[in-house]
């Protein structure tokens, strides 16, 4: 089975998923109420930091192990097929800036988008939105921290590409949703774009 190179069997049917994507009014998209109005949001699994799928992410984010985000997000895709996700007209990795993305080598949330948009049978595009600014690091900031550290940084390279598009954007951390939030509306704010969130991952706060 191709997905047992990266998960065994019993450690996918193990995986700490949330079932997000058949609840509307899941946490994720709750982040959003009042904030920007995004059409579905979803996460696949939750983040425990002493979970031992933490270090499936390590090795995506830190260990350049690209097949991990295609083969992870080939399964998010399969749990997505048949759900209003489904109905979305492309697929879009939040970017990195082009500076950390150089450095690392690759931005793994285009990696998931991939193995999404593979099976959800959607083209999926890597350059239509652009970070303008490299940010400091989102972990030791509060929310509101963290939306003013992310404000304003994203920007729409080709927007006639986009016009009366549904556009899934897809991430591989969500904490409090402030990065998502720049980046869809960015989208938004042309007014005739409509946006869904993928997440990979959701770290659930105390």
């Amino acid at each position: 089975m191709r997905n047992e190179q990266v998960l065994c069997l019993p450690c996918m049917l193990e995986l700490p998923r949330t079932g997000f994507h058949a609840d509307p009014e899941n946490d994720v998209a709750r982040m959003f109420w009042g904030r920007v109005p995004v059409e579905h949001a979803t996460a696949f699994m939750y983040f425990y930091k002493d979970s031992r799928y933490r270090q499936i992410l390590h090795e995506l984010k830190y260990r350049g192990q690209c097949h991990v985000g295609v083969e992870m997000g080939r399964i998010f895709g399969s749990e997505l097929k048949s759900t209003p996700f489904e109905q979305v007209d492309l697929v879009h990795p939040v970017p990195l800036h082009r500076r950390k993305q150089r450095k690392r080598g690759y931005n793994q949330s285009a990696l998931i988008a991939k193995g999404v948009a593979e099976v959800l049978g959607k083209p999926m595009e890597a350059g239509l939105i652009r970070r303008t600014v490299n940010t400091d690091t989102q972990t030791r900031k509060s929310r509101y921290e963290r939306w003013e550290n992310v404000a304003g940084i994203f920007s729409v390279k080709d927007p006639e590409r986009l016009k009366d598009r549904h556009v899934l954007l897809v991430d591989d951390v969500v904490t409090t949703g402030s990065t998502l939030e720049a980046c869809a509306a960015a989208l938004i704010d042309l007014g005739h774009v409509r946006v869904s969130v993928a997440v990979l991952a959701y770290v659930k706060l105390d």
